[in-house]
Parts: C-alpha cells; structure tokens; sequence
C-alpha cells in the first residue's frame, strides 16, 4: 500500500466521498452550489447532512461542530453530539440539513470592536460548501461564516469569499473584452509559506514569557547565533524530523498538501510550504497547519512557537504569501508566457496589480500590522515597512519599453553554465529573485512577504483581491466604452506604468539609501502598528470596501477598534509578564549571586586580613549596579503600564503604548540581559538563549 495516496484526504468530506454517498442529483446540485455560487436548497442541504454524518459516525465519529474563525486570530467550535431521543427512551444518530447549513454559537464573548453589546449574545455560524467538511480530533468539524443577529460579519473568512466575489467580478469583464466567453469562475490562488520556531517542551515551561506571550521578552545573545549560515537548509535532525514525517501525516489526512519542509536561518527554525489553492482553502488549510503544528509538536516533548519574534537577535518568521489569479479553464492570468511584451491580457492584469498596490500602499501595510510583527518588518530577516514591488530585468525592460515607446529586444534564455562537464545543462531564468523586497513577481504569480507567522491569511488577501478588483473595475470602465478596443488598451497600459512606476524597486530593500530614495518617491513609511492601522478607516479604504461589498462601513471600523485593542493587551500582557519575571526570577537569582560573592569576600579577608579581592569586589559592584538600574527600571516600568492602562481611547492608548511602554521594556530588558551575561550559570534559573534555541539539536 502506498501511504500518501490511500490516506490523503482521508478525514475529509470530499468529492469523491460525497460522489460515492450522495444520490446523483444531490451530488448534482451540491456541485453547481459550489461552482457557481448559487443557493443551496434544504432538501438538498437534509441529504448531505445524512451522508455527511453517516461518514462520520463510520468513522467513529460521535459530535460535530461549526468550525468558523472569529477576530481572535485562531479558530473556534462548539461540539454539540448527533444524538437524539427516540420514542423507546432509546437513542437515534441524527443530523439534519437546518443543522448543517446554521448553528448558534454566543457571540457575546468574540470581538466585535462595538458592532455588539455584551448582552447582545446571539450570533450564526453558516455553512460554506465551497469549504470540504473533515474530521479533527474526533469531531466532525464544518467550516462556515460566522455574523452577528443583525448580519454583521464578525469573522475572517466572510469578507475573504466576499473579495474573492469581487475580484472574480471585475476579472470576468477584463476577460470577456478579450473574447474569452468560456471562463465562468476566476478565483485567486494562494500558497502561504509558514515559518516557526521549535523548542524543547520541558524547557519552554520555565520560560514564564514563552509561555504566556510567545516570545522571550529577557534574554541574552548566545556566543553563537546565525552568524555560520549554518543552519539553513542543513541536514534536519532526527527529533525534527520524526516530527515533521508526523506533521505531514496529519496535514494529509485533513487533505492540506504540505509540500516542502527545511530548516530556515535561525537555529532552531524551519518552514513548511503547501502547494496553491483557492484563497479561501488555503486559509482554512493554513489555520489547521498552525493549530497542529502546536498539538503535534507535544507528541514529540516540543513546542512549536510562531511568534513572528520568539527570539532577539536572529531571524524571525513570516508567512510569505503567494498569490495569483487563476480561470476555471486552468489559465493564470499573471502567466507571462513566452513573450510578455505581445501578451496584452498579461500586461493588463500586472498593471492592474501595480496600480492597486501603489493606490493602497498603505491599506497593503496595515493588513499586516500586529504587535509581534512590528518587532520583524524592517530586520534583515524581513522586507522593509515601506511597500514596493520587485519585477525582475526583464519585466521591467518591457514596461521601460511600453512607456518610452522603444522596441525590446527581448531577453532569451541561455544555458546555464556552471563550469562542470558532467553536471546537466538548465536553461536560466530571465530574472533574479528579490528577498528583500515586501511584494516581488516570482515568475507567474506575487511574493508578498511582509505577513507575519501568526497571521491568518486571510486579511492580506482581503485587501489583495479588493484592491486589484478596484483596479480591474477602473479599467474595464475604461475599455467597455471604447470603440477601437486595441488602441485603448495601448493607452491605458502606457499611461498605468507611467502613472505607478515609484512603487516599482528591483533594489536592495535592506541599504538604509531605499529610505531616502522611497520617501523622495512619496512612499509611506508606516513603521509600527498604530500607525500603520489608520490607513483602515480613511475615506479611501471605506469608500473601497464598501464599493465592492467586502465590508460595511461598520465592519471597517469594528475592525480597526478590534486590532488596536488587540495591540494594547498584546504589550499590556508583555509588559505584566516582564515585571512579574524580573520580580521573581531576575531579581532574586542576582541576590542570590550577590549575596554569594559577599561571603566569599567576608571569608577571604577573615582568613587573610590585607587581601585585596578586586574581582570579587568589582564583580559584587557591577552586579549591584546593574541591580539597582534593573530595579529603577521595573518601578518605572509598572508605573507606566499603570498609568496607560487608564486610557480610555484605543487610538491614543495603543500609540502611548509604542511611545512609552514599548521603550521602558527595552530598557529594564537591557538591564536585565547584561546581568544575565555576568550572573553565575547555577544562580540563573531561567533557561538561557542557548538553551533554547539548541535545545533540539539531537
């Protein structure tokens, strides 16, 4: 038996299971709802409800829930069990379509940024078939929309499908001004890369910061970091790798195809990729990576930590996601092909990106903006703040050839030489990669880099769809009017690339000299959270999403009050965990130290009255020292969370919190670091950086 074909999907209600337990014309019109978007009748929605629960319970199955993903930034479910009574006093295993299709989960503790009162309780869970049902941990799970009583979407994935209806909208017009009268769906594509930290369970549990935030908020740099290059790419160790063969396993019963797996810069770190699917699977799919990434790691005595950065002082991580559009006839439409100059249709649909990333720059930003990856973008590990785009040599030859009205000569692909006889001959690629740069054009789809390992896809994609699909509609209303159709696509190419060429940067967006050069472009550098979150409530960005229907003006800003929130109690909760470790743990293992090198002094000049001790007294100076500051800048520390805690407006808390929390941690963390280096080994109880990020080297 080959494993990975027999087992893939097998925990899951797909296509061939429900074309193997459903009638002919169930399957039938389950299919075309899928397809073509259309409403699901409850006759039909009773019989899928039947086969779907009889699969389950074959499988040992005995409760289902609607998994849906509210603006926590994980996901939820309420477990509710097939049983029902029978006349006998006996019991029946039932399911209906009502079931199905709706559920009541109290919405009354999820975040509505105002859209709710906490009395207010009733929310619904609503079926989305274009999603497969599967099986997790025993439960059947569904995954649906989730809204308010009074309509309002309250999670993440009903304005994705919402987006992903609008880019499909205008795409279909660019696409039948083309003469292609046979797509009937476009559908954006994505394939995010997830990155992550592993680390010894038993050692994690003595990390307070670890363990109540995500990330080492005290810690010095080990001797040994990144520096070797080592790291990346090596040879996965065996522990490592006994967990990612079991990663694998359960992703591919769930029907994830996790693809490729290695080792990433940062010792300790490593990546899982999947190959594309349609933007709304692949969030769902990346949301169950994530959650078993963590409960498959604990069967192996590790965590798995996804902060964006658990460690200072090397790479963190991100989710680079990859995104393209694509017809339901196979083609994808930012497919270059063989000549990119003669391809119009391609042209178009680039310019449409390019001038939607340039007009909404910043609504690209703050679609990315947490507290956790704040402390990422602008590292080297990590794109910059400022958004710009990579297109490679020769795309950005053709658009220099289209704007100036000159002839390209074309770039051909030549033999790559590597200088050994025996080694086989490739053709090489036209262009270089960029990884420097936050959007970059990887041969027939975008790279955009700055999400962070704990985001959930689904908000950069939201404003990728929105934005191009705002682009497209410009576009098309343009050429729908036009009588010689050739001649005012010529036009409307020329003058996008002339009109949005500042976004484009095939630099190194690393050197300090892009800053400048990207301000003298008008570029917005947004590089924190707050302000990077204005950009949401503009008249610009709610003019847009409530154009296209992706969100009400209510939903907007529900949103932004919900991640301003989010980004006080992140630094609330980081700066309370810090104080209460340096109360319990810093403070005390440096007295101890102290108090240890004051005895030796004391027993050395008992015994040797004119001995001088300069080290140990030197020693015993810094440390007190140090103590002292450290201790000035706890009180400091505890009295500024205090007095930001009173802010009652979350704008202006969340900005008092970057201004003046953010630098007093810095601070008592410098302290606290430097102690770290000079304590001895067996007075420091908290396990070191070195400790950790070893800690699964075996």
């Amino acid at each position: 038996m080959n494993e990975l074909p027999d087992n893939f999907g097998s925990n899951v209600f797909n296509d061939s299971v429900m074309k193997e337990r459903l009638p002919k014309e169930t399957y039938r019109a389950l299919k075309k709802t899928i397809s073509e978007g259309t409403h699901l009748e409850l006759d039909v929605a009773n019989v899928v409800a039947n086969a779907m629960k009889d699969w389950a319970v074959s499988k040992g199955v005995t409760h289902f829930t609607h998994w849906f993903q509210p603006m926590t930034g994980i996901t939820a479910e309420k477990h509710d069990s097939f049983i029902n009574p029978d006349s006998h006093g006996g019991a029946l295993m039932e399911f209906s379509g009502k079931a199905l299709v709706r559920g009541e989960p109290d919405a009354s503790s999820f975040p509505s940024g105002g859209l709710r009162a906490t009395f207010e309780a009733r929310g619904y869970t609503a079926w989305d078939p274009t999603s497969y049902a599967f099986i997790k941990d025993g439960v059947l799970c569904i995954p649906t929309a989730f809204c308010s009583y009074s309509g309002e979407a309250l999670d993440k994935k009903t304005p994705l499908l919402r987006s992903m209806e609008a880019l499909e909208k205008q795409a279909l017009r660019i696409l039948r001004l083309f003469g292609d009268n046979t797509s009937k769906r476009v559908v954006a594509q994505v394939g995010p890369e997830q990155e992550y930290f592993l680390v010894d369970r038993e050692l994690y549990l003595k990390r307070p910061d670890l363990v109540f935030t995500g990330r080492t908020l005290l810690g010095a740099r080990p001797p040994k970091g990144q520096e070797l290059e080592d790291h990346y790419f090596g040879t996965i160790k065996k522990r490592v790798a006994d967990y990612m063969t079991d990663l694998d396993r359960e992703l591919w019963k769930l029907g994830v195809y996790a693809k490729t797996e290695h080792n990433e810069v940062a010792p300790g770190q490593h990546e899982l990729a999947p190959i594309f699917s349609t933007a709304n699977l692949a969030t769902d799919a990346n949301q169950l990576t994530m959650e078993l990434m963590k409960t498959v790691a604990a069967r192996h005595g590790l965590v798995c930590l996804l902060h964006e950065k658990p460690f200072a002082g090397v790479n963190g991580s991100g989710k680079h996601n990859n995104w393209s559009i694509c017809t339901d006839t196979g083609a994808n439409l930012l497919e270059p092909g063989a000549t990119p100059r003669e391809n119009a249709q391609f042209l178009l649909f680039l310019c449409a990106v390019i001038k939607a990333v340039d007009e909404y720059q910043e609504l690209l930003r703050a679609s990315v903006a947490t507290a956790g990856n704040d402390h990422r973008l602008g590292a080297n590990e990590a794109p910059p703040a400022i958004v710009s785009m990579f297109l490679g040599d020769e795309l950005t030859e053709i658009l220099d050839s289209i704007e100036n009205g000159t002839l390209y000569t074309g770039h051909e692909k030549t033999q790559m030489e590597i200088g050994v006889t025996v080694l086989p001959h490739f053709p090489k690629d036209t262009t270089d990669r960029n990884r420097t740069s936050p959007f970059a054009f990887t041969g027939n789809k975008f790279e955009f880099r700055m999400p962070g390992s704990t985001l959930s896809v689904a908000g950069p994609n939201i404003v990728l769809n929105t934005i191009v699909a705002e682009a497209l509609r410009q576009f098309a209303d343009v050429l729908e009017k036009e009588s010689d159709f050739n001649c005012a696509l010529d036009k409307l190419i020329r003058t996008t690339i002339k009109e949005h060429r500042r976004i484009v940067f095939n630099g190194n967006g690393y050197d300090d000299a892009w800053v400048k050069e990207a301000e003298s472009r008008g570029l917005a550098n947004l590089r924190n959270t707050p302000t990077a979150l204005r950009a949401m409530v503009e008249p610009k960005a709610i003019e847009l999403f409530t154009k296209h229907r992706v969100f009400s003006e209510a939903e907007i800003r529900s949103r932004y009050e919900i991640l301003l929130e989010n980004y006080c109690k992140t630094l609330n909760i980081e700066a309370l965990t810090m104080i209460d470790m340096v109360n319990k743990y810093v403070l005390p293992d440096v007295l101890e130290y102290e108090g240890e090198l004051a005895d030796i002094i004391s027993r050395k000049t008992a015994v040797i009255p004119d001995i001088r001790c300069d080290m140990e007294k030197s020693l015993l100076k810094r440390l007190s020292e140090l103590s002292d500051s450290a201790a000035q800048r706890l009180t400091a520390l505890e009295k500024c969370a205090a007095e930001l805690k009173r802010i009652a407006d979350p704008a202006e808390q969340a900005c008092a919190y970057r201004e003046r929390l953010f630098p007093a941690m810095a601070e008592l963390r410098a302290c606290c670091d430097e102690l770290e280096l000079i304590v001895g080994r067996k007075y420091w109880s908290l396990p070191t950086y070195a400790d950790l990020l070893y800690s699964v080297s075996e």
